[in-house]
């Protein structure tokens, strides 16, 4: 297709807003066609300035507009299904961000859905594999050169945790990214997973159970164990150090700027993951126009997103618990004739 990608984009939040930023600004081959969000309002003003595109409330009317190729959904986790399941049905190409869907059971009936198409439209965005750290530690894990993986120790910290934030989000909304980074890097499922918590930072809102320690066991023996932690009060962290036979590599330390200044240095700690991971969404979203203008889709799929949810609601009732809790993901099927991933 010689034409721009016309997107849709569903939702026009913090992440909506910064993907319609994107697509108008940094990424080339698409431009924004349409937006939705509930409040009219804001949805004018993530549009605002964005020439022939059309705005609405109703996210089916904004597939449907006019000049519509593609649809990238930044909405709230609990739309996603229904959006899913309805750019499906227009046989749309779709990035949807994750969680993308946050309970197992509409999400298989995603995979259900897709697989009844006879094809592959959707990625789900876990842009993690798209960041240049993670994907120099997933070459180096695939090389062999440091042997077989033993261990992750995967840190996850934000400023602040936002209003209505609950003690399973840590789970099923901070720690899903972890969860499918694991599996990734890994090339293994999880398989089992134990939730313990520490004594509640004076940081954490009252009630939220913040932080958490996740440990995951793998179906060959690896562990993976995760720090969350999104009410640390001094910015946003990313680290993963992998611990293999013969050798081991860490990521997340070298991110940022010092500044040496009157005798002292300072280093500055990114406040948000849109600062942390902005080349990782810009070459996401890239790689998606990119698929969708050659007709295919790439990246994350169904699939992974399923399993995403399947091991974080593992997770949520090890968290209420206390017990470790096996992980119950059926094989992989398969789905369709899936371009190389």
């Amino acid at each position: 297709m010689g034409e721009l990608l016309g997107v849709a984009v569903l939702g026009a939040g913090h992440m909506g807003a910064d993907h319609i930023r994107r697509l108008d600004r940094v990424v080339s081959g698409a431009r924004v066609a349409a937006v939705a969000d509930p409040d009219a309002d804001r949805a004018g003003e993530a549009a605002a300035g964005l020439a022939g595109v059309t705005v609405h409330t109703d996210p089916p009317a904004a597939l449907d507009a006019p000049g519509v190729h593609a649809v990238l959904i930044a909405s709230p986790g609990p739309a996603h299904e229904e959006a899913l399941l309805a750019a499906f049905a227009r046989g749309l190409p779709v990035l949807c961000e994750k969680p993308m869907v946050p309970d197992p059971t509409g999400a298989l009936r995603v995979v259900e859905a897709e697989a009844r198409t006879g094809r592959r439209l959707a990625q789900i965005g876990f842009m993690r594999r798209y960041d240049t750290e993670y994907r120099r530690l997933k070459a180096l894990l695939d090389a062999g050169g440091l042997g077989r993986p033993l261990m992750l120790h995967c840190t996850h910290r934000n400023v602040s945790s936002p209003a209505g934030f609950t003690s399973a989000m840590l789970i099923d909304s901070s720690v899903s990214h972890e969860i499918d980074a694991a599996r990734w890097l890994l090339g293994q499922e999880l398989t089992a997973v134990t939730v313990l918590r520490p004594a509640p930072s004076a940081g954490a809102p009252a009630g939220l159970a913040d932080p958490q320690f996740v440990l995951f066991e793998t179906e060959r023996g690896a562990l993976v164990d995760v720090e969350v932690f999104v009410n640390c009060g001094f910015g946003y962290q990313v680290r993963c150090e992998a611990v293999c036979e013969a050798g081991s590599a860490r990521i997340g330390e070298g991110h940022t700027m010092v500044v040496t200044a009157r005798g002292s240095a300072r280093e500055e700690v990114p406040q948000d993951y849109l600062v942390r991971f902005a080349d990782a969404y810009d070459r996401e979203v890239q790689a998606w126009v990119d698929a969708a203008r050659r007709g295919q889709v790439t990246g994350p799929d169904v699939w992974d997103g399923y399993a995403a949810s399947v091991v974080a609601e593992a997770g949520v009732r090890a968290l209420g618990t206390g017990a470790r809790v096996t992980v119950d993901l059926p094989p992989r099927p398969r789905l369709y004739a899936a371009p190389p991933r």
